[in-house]
């Protein structure tokens, strides 16, 4: 079966993400990405496909995935039932190997770092010590930005690029080599959607971009990412209010919806509360709740 790419939701200031999520369940997409991959399990179980393997997978469990794996984590039955008290929770973390620069993986002192992406190929189950001294990195770069948060994932790097606490998943290599004018152009429409999310971008402009008319681009769009163009452009916003209401950059939710490219408070509202399960001022209360009672 072949793997859907999967736009990981960053922007287009840093190239790497930090965010803890708490979903019904972790999808059923067989995917992969440019991006490398720290995912720590919180609360779930069920079986995970990872290359060429399957196995069970239960909360605690932390894992890197190196760049274009293919994955997919298939929570158990009773997380598609609909029950509000069944939830899945994780920490997950991408990075590109070039996270530090484009000359990053070329200088002497990386050299065991280039080691790590190479294993984390097969990708990789941490434990030990490594595994706690991780997890609370993972956990502190969710409250962190900017600077501070890229120092941290750098340390997590090196912490990992210098232990033997892990074992290979997969039996061989199994990541997935697209076709280079596929990720040029899957590429393109990304980098210009988050550099213009904030304004109203037409089907004919975005089709433009990917040098497409407007009906094979939407063709196109959905067989790769499994969502419409809108679908998709809506997603990009609600995350990054999510990190507006977070931060407290701006004072009122009225600031931020049209900050982030909504024309009304009731569109926002109604699309935020749709992706999220509640509005945005619930949202930001259970953040503080979360983060002063851990």
């Amino acid at each position: 079966m072949k793997p859907h790419f999967h736009l990981v939701p960053r922007s287009t200031e840093y190239p790497y993400l930090s965010r803890q999520h708490t979903l019904p369940n972790f999808g059923t997409v067989w995917h992969y990405h440019p991006e490398l991959e720290l995912h720590y399990i919180i609360r779930g179980e069920g079986v995970r496909f990872v290359g060429d393997n399957i196995s069970n997978f239960d909360a605690g469990e932390l894992l890197l995935l190196g760049e274009n794996l293919p994955h997919m984590w298939r929570c158990d039955r009773q997380y598609f039932e609909g029950n509000p008290e069944v939830t899945a929770e994780a920490i997950v973390i991408h990075f590109l190997p070039d996270f530090m620069g484009a000359d990053f993986l070329a200088k002497k002192e990386t050299s065991t770092i280039e080691s790590l992406y190479e294993r984390a190929q097969f990708g990789l189950i941490i434990y030990g010590k490594t595994k706690e001294k991780i997890v609370t990195l993972m956990r502190k770069s969710v409250e962190e930005e900017g600077v501070n948060r890229l120092i941290t994932i750098l340390n997590m790097v090196h912490v990992l690029a210098n232990s033997k606490e892990m074992t290979k998943i997969s039996s061989g290599l199994a990541t997935y080599r697209a076709n280079k004018d596929e990720t040029d152009r899957i590429n393109r429409i990304y980098h210009y959607i988050l550099s213009n999310y904030r304004n109203p971008i037409s089907l004919e402009e975005i089709a433009s971009v990917a040098h497409l008319s407007v009906t094979s681009f939407c063709r196109y769009f959905k067989m790769m990412t499994k969502k419409t163009f809108r679908e998709f452009l809506i997603e990009i916003r609600i995350s990054h209010a999510k990190r507006l209401l977070i931060e407290n950059k701006l004072q009122t939710t009225e600031s931020i919806c049209y900050e982030i490219g909504f024309s009304n408070r009731s569109n926002f509202f109604r699309h935020f509360k749709r992706i999220t399960g509640c509005t945005p001022i619930e949202y930001k209360k259970r953040y503080l709740h979360e983060n002063i009672f851990k």
